[in-house]
């Protein structure tokens, strides 16, 4: 009897919901609270690995008067919208498609799926052979007499590589997130628009999208958030070049830290990158009423 009182008792104050959450908070305190808020104390430092030297505002103010860092800024803009726009397109398109009861769906359906599970190392090798200037690509370019492009030496055509890497490997995931997305509109909502004489893009525009709506806010915060924080593709294919202009800010934050130890530097980009991608997913928020 006593036991059951004192059950009622945690039931009224509330603290058995928070007793169930309080392992998931502890862990994201652990290893994502904590580490930001170091972070940001880093990013007002020298980021010596001696010692520390508290220097305020000084690394905020490099970065406001620094070229190189506004290049950077606007590579990783132009880089993620061009990105992210024909990620959620492509893969939207594509799972309409599939969703129907055509040939061989099984098999299209892993085919591109493959590229999200595969190595992203390899895939960039990869690319970086096809696009070099001997490459498949200039091979069958020259084949069709049209003069052979130095993909990766060019200023103008290296980021274009990286974002139909990018938009490639990220096509399988969005791609399957529809699908599940489609499995949960009902059935009977298309049979109701059919009777009453409603055509594809009718369905499509007044069943299709407003019952993807949860899955298209998920797929362009989760979308945007793994193009902003992309580094391998930039690492493996370019390493930043030709001229910086593949150079962004994931890959920026990579070389102040690890090769010019400026770990203070690297830590207030970094706290620009944190904020971007809060501005982002709040626009996005804002933007889907939610």
């Amino acid at each position: 009897m006593k036991n059951i009182k004192f059950i009622n008792r945690l039931n009224q104050s509330n603290i058995i919901p928070w007793l169930f959450l309080a392992p998931a908070l502890i862990l994201l305190t652990i290893f994502l609270f904590i580490p930001i808020l170091s972070l940001i104390y880093l990013s007002f430092t020298n980021g010596s690995l001696v010692s520390q030297k508290w220097i305020g505002l000084a690394n905020y103010k490099r970065l406001l008067i620094d070229q190189d860092f506004r290049q950077i800024i606007f590579n990783t803009f132009y880089f993620a919208m061009a990105t992210i726009i024909p990620s959620i397109l492509i893969p939207l398109g594509l799972s309409i498609l599939l969703n129907q009861k055509i040939i061989l769906r099984g098999f299209f359906r892993t085919a591109y799926f493959i590229p999200s599970i595969t190595s992203l190392v390899a895939m960039g090798l990869g690319f970086r052979w096809l696009f070099q200037n001997n490459g498949p690509i200039n091979q069958l370019l020259s084949q069709l007499n049209i003069n052979p492009i130095p993909w990766l030496n060019s200023t103008i055509w290296a980021m274009p590589v990286l974002i139909i890497f990018s938009t490639w490997r990220q096509i399988g995931f969005n791609l399957v997130v529809f699908l599940a997305g489609l499995q949960t509109i009902p059935k009977n909502h298309y049979e109701a628009a059919e009777l009453d004489g409603a055509k594809f893009w009718a369905k499509l525009w007044y069943i299709t999208l407003p019952g993807l709506k949860p899955t298209l806010i998920f797929t362009t915060i989760t979308t945007a958030i793994f193009t902003f924080r992309s580094f391998e593709q930039v690492y493996i294919i370019t390493n930043g070049g030709p001229s910086n202009s593949t150079n962004i800010l994931a890959y920026y934050i990579y070389e102040e830290a690890f090769r010019q130890f400026n770990f203070g530097y690297a830590a207030a980009s970094t706290s620009i990158l944190l904020i971007i991608a809060f501005i982002l997913v709040s626009i996005q928020l804002i933007i889907w009423k939610e």
